[in-house]
This record gives C-alpha cells, sequence and structure tokens, in this order.
C-alpha cells in the first residue's frame, strides 16, 4: 500500500509495496484524506496526464536568465527517456561559465530587493507554487517517469512530497517569526535581538533522482529565507527542473530571484567555485562531486562560506534473531528496490543474525521474485529502468566483481533486452552473498537495484558492520525486542534511522517527521532536509543592540 500525506497528518510518510496495487492519498489541505484504496480514478488521471506529456516532450527549451530567455552558442544537447531511447524528453542548451557568471550576476542584483521583502511576502510566493505544483500532481508524476523511469506511485509521492515540503519550510519560517529572537540584556539598559539574515545569491545543484522534491527543497531554501538562486539541474533531468522555475515564476518570483541553466556541470563548476558574488553552494549528488566542491569553494573564496551537501550513502539494515522476518522481507525488498535502487537512502546492506540466515533468505526471495520489473508507465510495474547508459554498464561491471570475488548471486544479475526492454535500460534486482567482509562492493555506493547480503554473529558485529563505511545517511533494524531496537539507535552512526519499517528499511523520509540528515560523507552540515533546522542553514545571524538613553 503506497501513502501520501497532508501536512494535517502528523508523522507522515508513505508505504509502498510494489505487490498490492492498493493507493490511499492524502495530499490536499482541504481534506483530511482522500481513500482511493480500490478506486481506478488515480490510474485515469495518470493515464491521461502520460497522454499529455507527450505533447510536452521533444521540443527546444531555453535557460532563463533575469528574466529573459537564453540559447547558448555552444549548441545544445538532447535528453532521451530511460523508459525507450526513441523517446525525446526535448532539447535544452549548453550552458557556458558565461552564462553562469550572467546568472550569478541577476542573482546578486535581485538580492538587494528580495531580501528586504517582508518574509510573510515570501511565505506567500511559496505557498503559491505550492498550489500550482499540486495543481499539476498528475502532470508533474507522468513527467518523471518519461524522464527518469520512475514508477506511477514513486512519481506521485516525489511531486506530493514537493507540495508538503514547500508547505512545511513556509511553516517553519513563521512558527520561528522569521528567526528573529529576543535575547538577554548584556548589561543595564541594553536590549538586544539576534536576526538571521539571508547572505545572498545561491547557485543550487540538483540529481536526477528526485528532480522535483530535491531541486525544489534547496531552491526554497535558500529562496524563502531571502536568498536568491541560480539552478543548475542535472543533465539528465532539466525538463523537471524548468517547469519548478515556471512554477515559482507563476507564483510571482521576481526576474533574476531564481534564474535556470542547464549543460554539464564542468562548464560551470570553475565559475562557481571562484566567483566572489557567490554566497553558498547547495548540492544533492555524488560523494566525490560534493567533496570536491566542498574543498575547492573553500580553497578559492576570500573567506569562508556555506557549503550545504547531500551525498548520498551505503545504507545497512540489520535483522535480528528476533525480527518478524515476514516484514524484514518487505521492508528490505522496498528499500532495495525502489525506483531501482536509485535513491542515496536506498537499502545497500543487509546483516542478518546467522542463526535466521536462511529462514531469512526463504522469506526475501519469494517477496522480491514478486516485484514486476519493465516499464514504468503500467501500472503493475514496481522495478523500472536505471537511468542511462552508465548505470547499465556499471550493473554489468558490478556483477562480473561480485563473481570474480565468488560472491554468489541469489537472484538477478541479468540485463533485461527482449523486446522493448531492449530500447531501454532494464535490469533485474539483484541479491548477492558470500563475498569476503572487506570487499569494496561493501563500501561503495552503487545506485543499482543490487542489495548485499552478509551474516552476522551477534548485534554488536553488525553495529561494527554497518558503521565501518564512510557514508551515514538512513539505516535500519527488524527486531520485535525492544533493547534491541534502543541498541541499534544508541550505536549506528547514521543521521536518518527506523526499526520495523516494512514500507521500506531505510527509505520513505518525509517533511516534518524525518529530517534527512546525512553524517559523516553523507552530509556536510548534520541538519537535515525536511527538518526544524534546515533553514537556518541558508542565513548567518546578527545581533542587534541599543542602548535605552
Amino acid at each position: 500500500m503506497h501513502y501520501v500525506l497532508s501536512r494535517d497528518i502528523p508523522c507522515t510518510h508513505y508505504l509502498y509495496t510494489g505487490i498490492a496495487q492498493d493507493i490511499v492519498v492524502m495530499s490536499s489541505p482541504k481534506l483530511t484524506y482522500v481513500s482511493l484504496l480500490g478506486d481506478e480514478s488515480i490510474h485515469e488521471k495518470y493515464d491521461r496526464a502520460l497522454q499529455r506529456v507527450k505533447g510536452l516532450l521533444g521540443k527546444r527549451h531555453h535557460m532563463h536568465i533575469g528574466g529573459r530567455k537564453i540559447r547558448s552558442n555552444r549548441g545544445e544537447f538532447e535528453v532521451h527517456s530511460p523508459i525507450d531511447r526513441n523517446v525525446s524528453i526535448g532539447t535544452f542548451p549548453k550552458g557556458t561559465s558565461s552564462h553562469g557568471k550572467l546568472a550569478i550576476d541577476e542573482a546578486t542584483d535581485a538580492f538587494h530587493d528580495w531580501r528586504r521583502l517582508d518574509y510573510h511576502t515570501r511565505v506567500g510566493i511559496v505557498r503559491k507554487a505550492a498550489d500550482l505544483i499540486e495543481e499539476e500532481l498528475y502532470t508533474l508524476s507522468a513527467l518523471i517517469t518519461y524522464e527518469v523511469g520512475k514508477n506511477r506511485y514513486e512519481a506521485l509521492a516525489e511531486v506530493s512530497e514537493t507540495v508538503d515540503m514547500l508547505r512545511y519550510y513556509g511553516d517553519q519560517l513563521e512558527t520561528n517569526q522569521g528567526f528573529v529572537r529576543t535575547l538577554g540584556p548584556g548589561a543595564p539598559g541594553e536590549q538586544a535581538i539576534s536576526v538571521m539574515k539571508p547572505l545572498g545569491a545561491w547557485f543550487v545543484i540538483s540529481p536526477f533522482n528526485f528532480p522535483l522534491a530535491l531541486t525544489a527543497g534547496m531552491a526554497t531554501g535558500a529562496l524563502i529565507t531571502g536568498n536568491t538562486v541560480v539552478l543548475k539541474p542535472t543533465s539528465a533531468a532539466p525538463f523537471t527542473g524548468l517547469r519548478l522555475f515556471e512554477h515559482f515564476r507563476n507564483a510571482g518570483t521576481p526576474d533574476g530571484v531564481l534564474n535556470y541553466v542547464t549543460g554539464p556541470g564542468e562548464a560551470f563548476e570553475k565559475e562557481v567555485i571562484r566567483n566572489p558574488k557567490v554566497a553558498g553552494i547547495a548540492f544533492t549528488g555524488s560523494m566525490p562531486v560534493g567533496m570536491r566542491l566542498y574543498r575547492k569553494f573553500a580553497s578559492d573564496q576570500l573567506h569562508p562560506k556555506p557549503v550545504i551537501a547531500e551525498m548520498g550513502s551505503k545504507n545497512p539494515a540489520i535483522v535480528t534473531a528476533k525480527a518478524d522476518l515476514v516484514k524484514a522481507a518487505e521492508g528490505i525488498s522496498r528499500g532495495a528496490f525502489g525506483y531501482s535502487g536509485q535513491k542515496c537512502s536506498a537499502t545497500a546492506r543487509v546483516y542478518v543474525i546467522s542463526t535466521v540466515m536462511d529462514e531469512f533468505i526463504d522469506s526475501f526471495l519469494p517477496v522480491v521474485k514478486k516485484l514486476k520489473v519493465g516499464d514504468p508507465r503500467l501500472k503493475e510495474t514496481f522495478v523500472g529502468p536505471v537511468v542511462n547508459t552508465s548505470a547499465l554498464s556499471k550493473y554489468q561491471k558490478v556483477i562480473d566483481q561480485a563473481k570474480t570475488a565468488g560472491g554468489k548471486i541469489l537472484m538477478g544479475g541479468s540485463v533485461i533486452t527482449k523486446g522493448s526492454a531492449s530500447r531501454g535500460y532494464y535490469v533485474e534486482p539483484t541479491i548477492i552473498s558470500d563475498l569476503p567482509a572487506q570487499h569494496e562492493l561493501f563500501k561503495e555506493e552503487l545506485f543499482l537495484p543490487i542489495v548485499i547480503v552478509d551474516q552476522c554473529n551477534s548485534l554488536e558485529e553488525a553495529l561494527r558492520k554497518a558503521n565501518d563505511t564512510q557514508f551515514g545517511l538512513t539505516a535500519g533494524i527488524f527486531s520485535e525486542d525492544p533493547s534491541e531496537i534502543a541498541q541499534f539507535f544508541d550505536g549506528i552512526e547514521f543521521g536518518v534511522t527506523y526499526a520495523n519499517r516494512r514500507g521500506g528499511a531505510t527509505t520513505g523520509a518525509w517533511p516534518g517527521a524525518q529530517s534527512f540528515s546525512g553524517w559523516k560523507c553523507s552530509g556536510s552540515t548534520g541538519k537535515g532536509v525536511g527538518g526544524p533546522y534546515y533553514l537556518s542553514q541558508f542565513l548567518r545571524e546578527q545581533t542587534q543592540t541599543r542602548v535605552e538613553s
């Protein structure tokens, strides 16, 4: 069952089995919830949206800088759907460092007036953008399916998450009264306040796997707090980023406050890290790229500036001898193979207590076998394609590495090439066991539908193995023993942790419920997306003291 919950509901999150096609949607703030259990209208609406989106595909698009539509003298690049390489998503300009500089200049100029707006006005614009996105729930979901290959349930969840995130950040800014706080007097007659102020123009770099939610989260964090933004979406998913830009513009964002550029990241990187007008970088993507930006920005700027980076992970799930193994099998299958494992929260490693290893595998394999692999436009599909040729090649390389090292392929391991699948990037969900304990596949983030299973003699050993990584984003445990769960929460070195999550062992964080905070090389700040401390990262503090005469 798949849930998308509204902001009326505490502890919002979503769960999706990929087996039963039942759905409950709670996305409108005008309703407590709308039950669609057994209601085919969701599929009718989504299928109609697929047809609408087909009419939007294959067109030429511009960059948008300072209210102007911009093309590039370096030419264009065409984006194709991972579902079918014959489907053109559209053609986009190959932006250059000159376009980056122009966009940074425009954002810097627009900052003067934008930061002086009453914060209630900015909140109103963001809420209007949320409303516009919600109105296009099905169209945006269908676009995400075409552009990055998400099934309809995951795509609908992403758009709904985006709406909730924007509204949550608006609520946070109002709850904190614009981050202005009265302080105690330092001396008699003094009146002191703390005022959090925006920094300036931010460069936002977004990934393919959540082309709307993560892009909107970073951009909104900067905009709502009074900063301006240059948005550079991944070249794998620029169309969804463009639609986000258009919704913010239609919501009332002035020219230059939000700018949209496209093209290869290397064309912009030098300008971004060296331009003194860049106040900060918000980045979601791979750890090597994130760490490079982090280090270079620190060394090439005249003074320290913030880099808010979320950089993936290698997420573990632990199954103890006191686990409900049916629950564990379902939670791990969804966590590992949802969106083809292409989530920074995907379950990638499973540590099972040896006394229940065989029983767990006997429960796990049948659940995974039931997951429908194929075209994500079809309602029965759970596992769609991987995103591109590079991902397909990496999948083949990983399978070869595992076999060479003596690993056992318990399930999967093959590229799917039959019929229409030959035009896309389809692979089998794969389970690997018996790898040497220190093999690199336990360490490397794969971003593929591959999970590695290992066994341990105790919870202490499982925790040691789980923590033996440079990453620290999400982790989960399955146990019916409260003391084991407490030991897990106390000892695990990850920022987003779950116990007995049947809907996804390590996945499914939701704004206002699970702050998406990466430890170690998974994040640069330790303050999570969609959490109560996120907005403050886009601000700097000024204390103001007046002395009574």
